[in-house]
């Protein structure tokens, strides 16, 4: 019977390139060799790699990013268009429910007016107004997105009003101010996938071409311009390239500034936490949490202590909000009469009891993943336990926003950059589009009714809970783990990648002496 040390070495990967060797997906990848038929089959053994004095692999993907924003943009194009009223001015066309019958549906669209954007005194958190006026349900109302995400919202609103003024003296194409906007707030959002395909690039060390993967996802083709996620997803994947860069402080800056436009890239201090006891960099960890606590502090702090009431509109909002259409909670509720942890509520009510299973069931998950990365026999990676934590996270909560499907693109791909699955699940999660815009629609107006929404609801869910199990499987197999095979330790793990454990549960299954093969070693 073989020693712990020699069970462990024995799941070790083969170091099967050369160091500093590009792995080539169409050698490596059976989807992608059949694919790339048509362009003359997978690169020849006498190719010359990476000597092309443009065509590299972080272009090609910026450039087929571009190509795929271009097609989100021209879907929810439909949704700008204008006609003009029985009056002659010029209205946005949404009349027979074109939002969801050309499923071109944005919240960015009616977040101009519903957030007063439209209105030139308006400042975020300082503007309030008055919601269902005249009636029970009337409550006073705030900018009800994180500090950066609201900024956001509100510059773009006056480089509209500034673009308006001078298109209306014919130096600048011109059209409605919502419409207008929208164009802006789609460049800038365009910006920042740009930057989450760089940073993902940059940080798949041996595996360029997988960013191509976060480049075409059908993901952005649906969602790219749904709501103003893409900003977050820029900050945590360049938070986590500064990680892999060995830049503790700056990747906290990043991950902080992320926090402000949305709170899931704090999710990352767990895993990060995790890895960082079993290799004993503590001190790292405290570095990065701190300056990310710090960062979230500085943006947030002034509006917090000036306007405190429209500052936690966001929190008081996130705190009273039910369960969602496509949550697991609703599925259930719909499927079986049941009425909620909380029973019927009114508006305003905070869901107690919901809110109380949520947190305890992600906590559960996250404790489980911490048992998963301490008795693995090598250290899990970075984008291993991201992508659990952040699944987890998605999973479990009362809230799961179409456009929040884009946080897992990055993850994914750096998790488990197997195109076929990976692809399987992203048309999928993005094809949950086409039910959810018909259920809107009504089945008065000849939608879908509510029980096709939810089922592929729960396909979606389904292929994410697969890809979770598949991802566990390698860290507790990491001979299957594609990066490692490469002779990659961990690409992302910074101060992680190649360092000796300190920490670990299971004595028996214990990590050799010897760190795997790695960028670095400590």
């Amino acid at each position: 019977m073989s020693s712990p040390s020699e069970q462990a070495a024995s799941d070790s990967p083969p170091t099967s390139l050369e160091s500093g060797e590009r792995v080539l997906p169409s050698r490596t990848e059976p989807f992608v060799a059949a694919a790339s038929g048509p362009l003359g089959g997978p690169v020849g053994d006498h190719a010359a790699i990476g000597r092309h004095w443009f065509w590299s692999p972080q272009r090609v993907g910026l450039l087929l990013a571009t190509l795929a924003l271009m097609l989100c943009w021209l879907g929810k194009g439909s949704c700008i268009q204008q006609y003009t009223d029985q009056n002659g001015q010029n209205q946005l066309d949404w009349r027979a429910g074109r939002p969801f019958v050309a499923m071109c549906y944005s919240d960015i669209v009616p977040l101009y007016t519903a957030e007063r954007l439209n209105v030139p005194s308006t400042f975020p958190y300082r503007t309030s107004w008055i919601d269902n006026p005249g009636t029970p349900n009337a409550h006073v109302h705030y900018m009800e997105y994180p500090v950066m995400t609201g900024m956001f919202q509100w510059v773009n609103a006056k480089l509209a009003a500034g673009w308006k003024a001078v298109s209306d003296t014919g130096w600048l194409p011109g059209g409605l101010p919502v419409a207008i906007y929208f164009d802006i707030s789609a460049f800038w959002l365009s910006v920042a996938w740009l930057v989450t395909v760089w940073a993902v690039c940059r940080t798949a060390n041996r595996r360029p071409w997988d960013a191509a993967l976060v480049a075409i996802s059908p993901l952005v083709l649906v969602h790219a311009f749904t709501n103003f996620d893409t900003l977050a997803a820029a900050f945590a994947a360049t938070g986590l390239l500064a990680w892999a860069r060995r830049k503790p402080a700056l990747a906290g800056l990043l991950l902080g500034l992320g926090a402000t436009t949305e709170l899931y890239p704090l999710l990352f201090l767990g895993p990060l936490l995790v890895l960082c006891v079993r290799a004993g960099k503590l001190r790292v960890w405290a570095q990065t949490a701190g300056t990310t606590a710090a960062t979230w502090l500085v943006v947030n702090l002034p509006f917090a202590l000036a306007l405190n009431q429209g500052w936690r509109e966001f929190f008081k909002l996130n705190a009273e909000r039910g369960m969602d259409p496509d949550s697991l909670y609703n599925v259930i509720s719909f499927f079986t009469g049941w009425s909620g942890f909380d029973g019927p509520l009114a508006t305003g009510q905070t869901p107690t009891w919901l809110n109380a299973v949520t947190g305890g069931l992600f906590l559960l998950c996250c404790a489980g993943i911490s048992y998963i990365a301490f008795t693995a026999p090598v250290r899990p990676r970075v984008a291993q336990l991201c992508f659990l934590v952040v699944s987890a996270f998605l999973l479990t909560n009362k809230v799961w926003s179409p456009q929040y499907s884009l946080w897992l693109v990055p993850l994914a791909v750096l998790a488990r950059p197997r195109w076929r699955p990976l692809l399987a699940w992203m048309m999928v999660d993005a094809l949950v589009w086409v039910p959810r815009m018909f259920y809107y629609l009504g089945v008065d107006h000849k939608g879908l009714p509510e029980d096709w929404f939810l089922g592929v609801v729960v396909v979606r869910d389904l292929a994410v809970v697969a890809l979770c199990a598949q991802v566990i499987r390698e860290i507790h197999r990491p001979a299957s783990d594609v990066v490692r095979m490469a002779g990659d330790d961990d690409p992302m793990g910074g101060v992680l990648d190649g360092a000796r454990d300190v920490v670990v549960l299971d004595t028996a299954r214990r990590a050799p002496s010897r760190p795997l093969a790695g960028r670095h070693s400590a």
